[in-house]
């Protein structure tokens, strides 16, 4: 089958996954849209949210609809390395078995990832990176596809340890969940106070969300939508030479190459979900506050001033 044919055949069952995933989430339109997007550019999402937004049921519902094993590891200060990688252990003829750890799964919910220490943080990020562990020595390679949703309470920060910046630079995007609106909530209430529980149907296979990755990352992109990620990520750093006044101002430091990256990455399969077979520049704009938002640092005056990371990525466009 063309690559031609397999963006219209993708097209057609994204359509159909997004009603499945609708039989049980009610609104978070956008939210829902950038997990799938970061799933089939193959990459990584930060979820920022309040509790008892349905975070665990959002990505438990798009883990059946794509039809992939899912776990949720919570995040506690006393968690270890081994409690998410496994470890080995002697079994009953005295030789050492490996114990795979919940991390061996294709999509691992990392529930309140500020909760657990650097260690712990840095064993998931290691897995994140190099889609493998290794464990007492041995090298283990994960199951693809492999895609890792971290939650974060914005809230109750107390005994928290922050993802570092280089950590946080992992993921593809930092979603912002909000709360529903009145008529939203209305409906939440009244499905989940019944009996009734709806099904949810696998669309895919996990051999097919490869294959769709793999003919996403082909589609052709023209020179001058690359140059304008390049010089959107560009305008974040307050030391470029062709630099706003406001990243001037409220900016301490700005974002790396693998946000340039991201951004292409992801305007690719955001026109593809669109039924285009090349991403322009409305497609780049359309993931670039989720993609640049968790990489720009801002400054003391920016706190002070209320300014957000939103008000200037929009600034730059």
């Amino acid at each position: 089958m063309s690559d031609v044919a397999v963006i219209e055949q993708f097209v057609t069952k994204y359509k159909a996954l997004r009603q499945e995933i609708a039989k049980v989430i009610i609104g978070q339109d956008e939210v829902v849209n950038q997990i799938l997007i970061s799933v089939f550019s193959g990459g990584h999402s930060l979820l920022i949210g309040v509790p008892g937004l349905a975070k665990t049921l959002m990505v438990n519902t798009i883990a059946q609809a794509l039809g992939l094993n899912f776990k949720r590891i919570q995040f506690t200060p006393d968690l270890m390395p081994s409690d998410i990688l496994g470890s080995e252990i002697l079994d009953e003829d005295r030789n050492f078995k490996f114990v795979k750890g919940p991390i061996f799964s294709n999509i691992i919910l990392a529930d309140e990832i500020n909760r657990t220490p650097p260690k712990t943080q840095a064993a998931l990020l290691e897995a994140m990176q190099e889609r493998a562990v290794t464990v007492a020595g041995h090298h283990y390679k994960l199951d693809l596809p492999y895609f890792v949703l971290a939650t974060q309470n914005p809230i109750e920060q107390e005994g928290t340890y922050p993802l570092p910046e280089a950590q946080l630079d992992r993921f593809m995007f930092a979603i912002n969940l909000e709360y529903p609106t009145f008529e939203e909530e209305v409906e939440v209430v009244k499905a989940t106070t019944t009996d009734k529980k709806p099904t949810v149907n696998a669309l895919f296979t996990a051999k097919d969300i490869v294959n769709y990755q793999n003919v996403i990352r082909r589609i052709p992109v023209a020179d001058n939508v690359v140059e304008y990620a390049v010089k959107i990520v560009g305008k974040t750093r307050p030391k470029a030479e062709t630099v706003a006044d406001l990243v001037k101002q409220y900016i301490d430091w700005g974002a790396g190459p693998r946000a340039s990256q991201n951004l292409i990455l992801a305007a690719k399969t955001h026109a593809v979900i669109q039924g285009k077979f090349s991403p322009d520049i409305e497609d780049v704009q359309a993931v670039a506050i989720s993609i640049l938002r968790h990489r720009i640092i801002k400054n003391y005056k920016a706190e002070a001033e209320g300014i957000s990371e939103e008000q200037i990525i929009k600034s730059l466009f």
